[in-house]
């Protein structure tokens, strides 16, 4: 059967569901509504859409950093140093790899050396293993609200043991957790497997408790020009409205030029209130994330803290709903949890500065305008291709380049497209592939990027993709030559 962007049918999810269930034995623990209860009971404070919301509602940015380890008790002193040493507004759970690779056996043998060794042997959290009691003891032990962060194609008894231990924020999607995170996975299979998370939060809303879901925004992190990531947040909302879902929270990884990060946020809001409602789903309240600096990090502290206090601006000025934020020890693997609190006191600081004051930059409305305009021509063509269905149209983009990530590891993904930065550190596309964009908007890439390369004196090339590669490692944002 093809894949559609359609409500799975009742009997057709809880058919699946009883497979999904079995996968691992945490699985018989589940009891949705008991779990429903469950959230029923948590106050406020606990609720992550509630608390978007609020912050919505007051144009207020919320910080949150990633954190995740092997124990149970580790994992809830870890977050709760964050909430109280850190001042975060929200909480991560971050999953360790081999849950995200459904990997569960090899997990528990890492909760076992962990257990031996005294000190967490997995990079993440692996909720699945520590089933819903487990979970539990995270939601009940902290006063803040926590959500599931990972990077997993097939993330469905994730998002069952997750949200029956009581979790209110789940992110990820069948585009942004396959093509930059997964090598051989079929776009069909995610997008299927996502409808079935999408349709289990949408059953959990119908029961008066609303998860709130994010697409992951960055994908790879690195040099993503805006239009991509904005259609693919686009596309992901609209595939978990038709599931039920009501609370979305759309993405951007911060790309470094301030007028182009903000001009990206604003339109990215902008732009999926406009779908949502375009194609029926007008009971679905929208925030943004806009995640610090993805890509390579300075050594040296000092100067990664310069890079975290770039990202904090950009998310003040763009009145984004929260931000992700980074570590001083982003260079150097997995941060202590008191650099990770640093960086979210930094963080804070900064928003609090910059809260009342807006961004009015030369250049702020044409950016708008090109990144709205771009973004509308790959999400319209992503329709086209599906006959007026996204999940059928964007399963067809991406086999035509025509959604096209850069540096992805997929095999399904064309990689035809190269960005590079124009000469004010803007991201542009020096090769655009099949990207649907009109002759106007490559010409207008074109000349950005080709006034840099009579600045530097030397031709637009791949060169320029690698030197901006490696740019903010070494101190700069646009990699010149002589620098």
């Amino acid at each position: 059967m093809e894949i559609q962007n359609k409500r799975i049918p009742d009997d057709e999810f809880y058919a699946i569901r009883k497979e999904v269930l079995t996968q691992w034995p945490t699985g018989k623990d589940v009891d949705m509504q008991e779990a429903i209860d469950f959230h029923k009971k948590l106050p406020d404070h606990k609720v992550f859409s509630k608390k978007l919301k609020e912050a919505k509602r007051k144009h207020t940015t919320l910080i949150q950093p990633r954190a995740g380890v092997a124990l149970i008790k580790e994992q809830i002193e870890l977050l709760t140093y964050l909430q109280d040493k850190g001042e975060a507004d929200l909480l991560p759970t971050t999953i360790d790899s081999y849950t995200r690779q459904n990997r569960y056996e090899e997990a528990e043998n890492g909760i076992r050396e962990s257990i031996r060794s005294q000190r967490s042997m997995l990079n993440g959290f692996p909720a699945v293993n520590h089933g819903v009691s487990g979970c539990r003891q995270l939601i009940q032990n902290l006063d803040t609200p926590i959500q599931v962060r990972h990077g997993t194609p097939d993330a469905r008894l994730l998002a069952e043991i997750c949200y029956a231990g009581g979790f209110t924020s789940y992110e990820g999607g069948g585009i942004s957790y396959n093509i930059p995170y997964a090598k051989s996975v079929p776009m069909e299979k995610t997008i299927r497997d996502w409808q079935y998370v999408d349709r289990l939060t949408g059953i959990y809303e119908e029961a008066g408790v609303s998860i709130n879901r994010e697409p992951f925004g960055p994908l790879t992190g690195t040099l993503v020009p805006p239009c991509i990531s904005n259609a693919v947040a686009i596309i992901e909302a609209l595939l978990a409205a038709e599931q039920g879902v009501h609370n979305i929270t759309v993405g951007y990884g911060q790309c470094g030029n301030l007028v182009q990060d903000v001009a990206a946020i604003r339109v990215l809001e902008e732009l999926t209130d406009e779908y949502l409602h375009r194609y029926g789903y007008h009971n679905v309240t929208v925030t943004t994330v806009l995640h610090q600096w993805m890509g390579g990090f300075p050594q040296d502290e000092a100067k990664a803290f310069g890079v975290i206090s770039w990202g904090s601006a950009a998310a003040a000025l763009s009145k984004a709903t929260k931000v992700i934020v980074k570590t001083p020890h982003e260079a150097m693997g997995v941060p202590t949890m008191e650099a990770n609190a640093q960086g979210l006191r930094c963080t804070k600081q900064l928003i609090s500065m910059l809260g009342d004051q807006t961004l009015t930059a030369s250049g702020l409305e044409q950016e708008k305008r090109i990144i709205t305009e771009e973004t509308r021509c790959i999400v319209d063509k992503c329709f086209e291709l599906g006959e007026g269905d996204i999940a059928l149209g964007v399963v067809r983009a991406v086999q035509a380049g025509v959604v096209d990530i850069p540096f992805a590891p997929s095999r399904y993904n064309a990689g035809k497209m190269l960005p590079a930065r124009d000469n004010n550190g803007a991201i542009r596309i020096l090769e655009p592939g099949n990207l649907p964009l009109s002759e106007d908007l490559k010409d207008y890439n074109r000349e950005m990027i080709e006034e840099r390369a009579q600045y530097e004196k030397r031709k637009a090339s791949f060169q320029m993709v690698i030197d901006d590669v490696y740019a903010i490692s070494k101190g700069r944002l646009v990699g010149r030559p002589w620098r």
